[in-house]
This record gives structure tokens, C-alpha cells and sequence, in this order.
């Protein structure tokens, strides 16, 4: 009977060919392709298998302007008031922290989330920790509890959870601290049919981050946020060794201009570096992919002959819960994108099949077009030495080499800038520093603690 009813489904929708090995399944395997179906809307799916053939969106240009920016020049003369606006408001207890974390290490040579990573220069703590004691050291400097919502995938769930638990939450307290995996969407081949990864499991690929909008309001954590009464969360991606979370100058800024959901960003240091650029595309602001970029966008310069478009998006927003609500109870509503893939498959002999050529179609959701239905947004530039070092690669750019320079220079900036006395003539390779957020977390914080830093060397860890 099942396998006459799912049948039945499948081929409604032309999509039949998925239980060809049907007769070959235990009754375990059964039942979990079985809930795999269930969980396709079927509807949404027959949307996304047209807008892979839909040429008339595809073939609109787009027309570009300059995003409303506060710029680092501009910055000067407000920081100081936004700061004291964003710290009264975090101890005021209103602000959570929302961590993307559904990547795994695989690009990095790493089995396992990629949250699990060891990257400090010292202590070779993992993201999670660095980011955790972040948040663990702001809780107490502003007399807080900061919740803590992690967005994993289906393929990293357990493995995080179970991570958090063996390290007993890097400090922080487990009630504090919420797991959530975000939404599965198939794959479809060039003639718009489903594809298998086994002859037992439909191939899926995760919702991309802007499911992390609906996956807050499925999941229940969005009643944690009223309960608690948050109103406002820090969003960042589990890569960013530099972020500055719950940035209280952020948080000022996003306050003042009564913004639904701000954005950081930095100058792009060349015109055809690979980041998205925050703008107004047709009149309202967003991010504009580099692949969709323009050559005639991409170098466009300004009458000084600036870079046009330099605002590179570092995926760093403030969100109001207000706004997370509004999104999901009109029906989530943003856009899907359309990516060509090399998906492996399952033929129709049962063999494992890997093509050379881009053979299939992915879909996701970005969480940036949300910024296009904010009734208002603001966009802060900072600076990238500051706030920004991806880890994203084995080697080159945005690896672990990278990463680890990135924070030795942040940690000696901010030791130059209180007036510890660094000698000039050294090689970062050569020195190994360290400061524990839960030792200072901002360069202010480490200048209240000025007497107690011992005399520069070249293997320092401060605790």
C-alpha cells in the first residue's frame, strides 16, 4: 500500500522514476526515503524546476546605484554616542546572537563541522570556542545572559551538538544556547527531475543561509527570542575570525536609524575581488552577487575616480525580531536562486555516477534579499584589518595562514594603540600572540587592563 500511494504522488508531479529500486529496500530504507518525500513540497519544487528554464527573469539587467553608507569618515564623529546607545541597549538584555554554522571542514583537509576547527595562533582553540568566549566574556561585561542560536545543517546537527557537549559549552550555559538545523531542498537534473544519491536517498542540498529567517520561526527558537524578550540579533557566519559580535557601534547605528536590519561591510580591496557588493538594484537595497556583476558595474568609478561599488557585504547584519516575525507570517517570501552543479547521481543501473560537466541544478535562499523588504536599513562600513578574516580555504587566500596573520595583527594593532612598546623590525611568521576574548575583547577593554600585561615577547597569550 505505501509503495502504491507514494507512487501515486510522485508520478503526479512526473517525479515516479525515485522509487525504481523500491524492491531492493529494507524496511528501514523505506521508511527513511519515505519521509524524505514527505518532506518535498511538491508545489514549491515545480516552481524552482521552472525558474531553471525561466530566460525572462534571467535576461533583465539590472540597474545599479550607491547604497546609503555611513563611511569610516563618518564615522568619526559618532562612534563615541552610538557606542554608549548600543551598550545601554545590550544591558538592557535585548540582544542575541545568531550563529550561520551548517559548513563542514571537508575544504579545509577537516572531518567534521567547520565550526570545529582549530585555528587560534596560540591555543589552537576551534571557531565555536572563539566565538563562544566572545559572547561568554560580553554577557559579563554588560551583566547580560546573551543567548546563543546556531543554525547547523542535517549533515553537521549531531556532530555539533555533541561537540558543545564535550567541551561543556566553552563556559556558557547549555539552557543559553539553542540548536537548530535549517531546511533540505532537492537538487533537480537539466530535465527538472529529481536525482538520487544513493538508490535509497534523494539527493539534497541545504536551504542556503536565508532559510535561516524561516528555520528561526520553524524551529520554535524564535518563541525562545519573545520569551526572553530579545529584540535584537547579531547574524554572523561561523568563518569570520575577526567578528565583532554584538558589536555595540553597530548596534548604536542600527538603533538611530530605526533599521529592521542592518549590514556591515568593507572596500573591496580590487574591483574584481570575489564578494558580493551591498547597492540598490532597482531601487532597493541589496546585494548583488559578484557573479552577476556587470564588467561595466564591476569598474565603474565615481567622478573622483573612487570604485562605484566598493561596499563588499562581510554576511554581518543586525536583525530585528520584529522584522524575523513580519518575513515568516506573510510567507517567507524571499527569492530562490537557481545554481548549476556537478552533482553525483545514481543511473538507472544503481552505479554512482560523476559527471564532468555541470549536469544539475541546486537552489537556495540568500538572507541579504531580506534587506529588500526592510521599511528601513543601514549599511556600516568598517575596517577589514578589524573585522573581517574568512577561513574558507586549505591554502592561499582566506586559509588558515591567512586567518591566524589576520588575528597576530589584530592583537598587535590593538597592543601598539594602548602604548605597549612592540619593536618595529620583526616577522609576524615569528611571533605567536594571543589574546583570550575572556583576557579583553576589544581594544578598550585590554587598555583598562594595561598594568597587567607583562612585557612584550615574541610567545604571548593573555588570559
Amino acid at each position: 500500500m505505501q509503495f502504491e500511494k507514494y507512487f501515486k504522488l510522485l508520478k503526479k508531479n512526473g517525479q515516479e522514476h525515485i522509487l525504481q529500486f523500491w524492491d531492493e529496500y529494507s524496511d528501514l530504507q523505506k521508511r527513511e526515503i519515505i519521509k524524505q518525500i514527505d518532506s518535498i513540497d511538491f508545489p514549491l519544487l515545480e516552481k524552482l524546476v521552472n525558474l531553471t528554464s525561466d530566460k525572462s527573469q534571467q535576461d533583465i539587467e539590472m540597474q545599479l546605484d550607491e547604497a546609503e553608507t555611513v563611511s569610516l569618515e563618518e564615522r568619526k564623529l559618532n562612534d563615541d554616542d552610538m557606542q554608549k546607545s548600543g551598550e545601554q541597549i545590550l544591558r538592557s538584555g535585548k540582544v542575541g546572537a545568531f550563529l550561520v554554522a551548517g559548513g563542514q571542514g571537508s575544504r579545509l583537509g577537516f572531518e567534521g563541522p567547520k565550526g570545529a576547527y582549530p585555528i587560534t595562533p596560540v591555543k589552537k582553540k576551534t571557531l565555536f570556542q572563539l566565538h563562544a568566549e566572545k559572547i561568554l566574556a560580553m554577557s559579563g561585561e554588560y551583566g547580560v545572559t546573551i543567548p546563543w542560536y546556531i543554525m547547523t545543517s542535517t549533515g553537521n546537527h549531531s556532530d555539533t551538538i555533541s561537540f558543545f557537549k564535550e567541551n561543556n559549552f566553552f563556559g556558557l550555559a547549555e539552557n543559553d544556547v539553542m540548536f537548530f538545523s535549517q531546511d533540505m531542498l532537492p537538487a533537480v537534473d537539466k530535465n527538472g527531475k529529481l536525482m538520487l544519491e544513493a538508490k535509497d536517498r534523494i539527493f539534497m542540498s541545504p536551504n542556503g543561509h536565508g532559510g535561516s529567517l524561516k528555520a528561526l520561526w520553524d524551529s520554535g527558537a524564535y518563541l525562545d527570542l519573545v520569551k526572553r524578550n530579545i529584540e535584537y540579533l547579531f547574524y554572523f557566519q561561523v568563518d569570520n575570525v575577526l567578528v565583532n559580535i554584538c558589536d555595540p557601534v553597530f548596534l548604536g547605528y542600527h538603533k538611530k536609524y530605526n533599521a529592521e536590519m542592518s549590514s556591515k561591510v568593507v572596500r573591496k580591496a580590487f574591483p574584481e575581488e570575489k564578494m558580493g557588493i551591498i547597492c540598490k538594484a532597482n531601487g532597493k537595497t541589496g546585494v548583488v552577487e559578484y557573479s552577476d556583476l556587470s564588467d561595466k558595474d564591476m569598474y565603474a568609478e565615481t567622478e573622483s575616480g573612487e570604485l562605484k561599488y566598493w561596499a563588499g557585504s562581510i554576511a554581518i547584519h543586525f536583525i530585528n525580531t520584529s522584522f524575523i516575525e513580519k518575513e515568516n507570517k506573510r510567507g517567507f517570501q524571499l527569492p530562490y536562486h537557481v545554481a548549476q552543479k556537478n552533482i553525483p547521481f545514481i543511473d538507472s543501473n544503481g552505479q554512482l555516477k560523476k559527471s564532468d560537466e555541470k549536469n544539475g541544478y541546486k537552489f537556495e535562499t540568500f538572507v541579504f534579499d531580506a534587506l529588500a523588504h526592510c521599511e528601513n536599513t543601514i549599511t556600516l562600513e568598517v575596517k577589514r584589518e578589524d573585522e573581517f578574516s574568512a577561513l574558507k580555504n586549505k591554502e592561499g587566500i582566506d586559509s588558515e595562514e591567512t586567518a591566524i596573520r589576520d588575528m597576530k595583527n589584530l592583537y598587535l594593532s590593538w597592543m601598539k594603540n594602548i602604548g605597549i612598546e612592540i619593536p618595529e623590525n620583526f616577522n609576524i611568521t615569528d611571533i605567536q600572540i594571543e589574546i583570550s576574548p575572556l583576557f579583553a575583547f576589544s581594544e578598550q577593554i585590554l587598555k583598562e587592563k594595561k598594568e597587567q600585561i607583562p612585557p612584550f615577547s615574541k610567545k604571548m597569550y593573555l588570559k
